[in-house]
């Protein structure tokens, strides 16, 4: 069944519920109903297990408590059904292990099948007020401490140590390029960095101003009918503009992997190919390997924004960040002794 398959309404006719449906798909981020999709698969094989039979629409409240408990406890040592079915969904890759999962995902799916209701226009089981109470003793009972995404932000003095490393040959120079690019363009997401085609980089303001423009298709706040354009400019534009005339690139995949030989090959790279590459550069930058992921190099951008006291708002418009709540933490994990406002009298 399709996520965004809707029920029969006797008040709609087939073009009016492909219309709906139609809307949905375009309303909605594509990352999001990439999530849904695998939510809906995960609930649904959970469903089966754990009763034999398919989802029903609305979901009866028995099944929401029933889905909140067997994922409210470690069934690593408890034996019964709850462990039977972990494990089944263990063996069809579902499922990591027997270990209790975090509130997030819990929140997510249950956030999902919620959705689900509320685009068939029905009542949520998890709307009632036992399942809400059991939801809420859940989160509180199997909270965890905040672990950010890198274990440290790539700040300035880090990334000047990486791009140190990047040697003037081919790979060198895309390294350079991608690592500036997604630090001083907002803190870039690296499946942002590597959907980047050539036609989106924009040179109009480059030989007057030293402006490069990039057109982001589509990010995890944004969808093609936004489509944000960013500037960059200074060693990151040049660095950036140093990769295209090197490469002769006119058209296509921006970055794209560089063969043994030293020549860039006629494809993207992987979505995940930054994680690749930042790690080599740590190594030969003389650091761990582990020591920062990607999403290092986005931290990195807000929490050196707060070293140099870039206003907050002015940070969040390159970062593109919706909640001025979630960007505020890296503002915050600024230490008080470096805030720049206590150099207001100077020295």
């Amino acid at each position: 069944m399709s996520v965004l398959a809707l029920p029969a309404y006797a008040q709609l006719s087939d073009a009016d519920e492909a219309a709906l449906t139609d809307l949905y798909r375009r309303g909605t981020p594509a990352n999001t109903l990439r999530a849904w999709e695998r939510d809906l698969a995960y609930i649904a094989a959970w469903k089966m297990a754990s009763f034999g039979r398919p989802l029903n629409w609305p979901e009866d409240e028995k099944v929401a408590l029933r889905f909140i408990l067997d994922h409210a406890q470690d069934l690593t040592e408890k034996q019964g059904v709850a462990q039977d079915v972990a494990m089944e969904l263990i063996a069809i890759g579902l499922r990591r292990e027997l270990t209790c999962p975090s509130p997030a995902t819990l929140d997510r799916r249950i956030a999902s099948w919620q959705a689900f209701h509320r685009m068939r226009n029905l009542p949520s089981p998890f709307s009632s007020p036992l399942v809400q109470q059991a939801r809420q003793k859940a989160r509180r009972a199997n909270a965890r401490p905040r672990v950010p995404k890198s274990p440290k932000p790539v700040t300035r003095d880090i990334l000047e140590a990486l791009l140190a490393s990047c040697d003037d040959s081919h790979r060198g120079i895309r390294d350079r390029a991608m690592l500036m690019l997604a630090f001083a363009s907002g803190g870039r997401r690296r499946s942002e960095v590597t959907a980047l085609n050539v036609e989106d980089v924009g040179l109009e303001d480059f030989a007057a101003k030293g402006l490069v423009w990039l057109r982001l298709l589509e990010t995890k706040t944004t969808n093609r009918d936004q489509a944000p354009r960013l500037p960059m400019k200074g060693r990151a534009a040049r660095a950036l503009v140093h990769w295209l005339d090197v490469t002769k690139l006119t058209s296509g995949p921006l970055f794209r992997p560089v063969s043994l030989s030293d020549r860039p090959l006629p494809r993207r790279l992987a979505s995940d190919a930054l994680r690749t590459i930042l790690r080599r550069r740590l190594v030969l930058a003389g650091l761990p390997a582990d020591f920062a992921t990607p999403h290092g190099l986005r931290a990195g951008f807000l929490t050196q924004a707060a070293l140099d006291g870039a206003p907050l708002a002015a940070a969040m418009k390159l970062s593109l960040h919706r909640s001025a709540v979630q960007a505020q933490k890296y503002y915050a994990d600024v230490e008080i002794s470096e805030n720049p406002a206590t150099d207001l009298l100077g020295d």
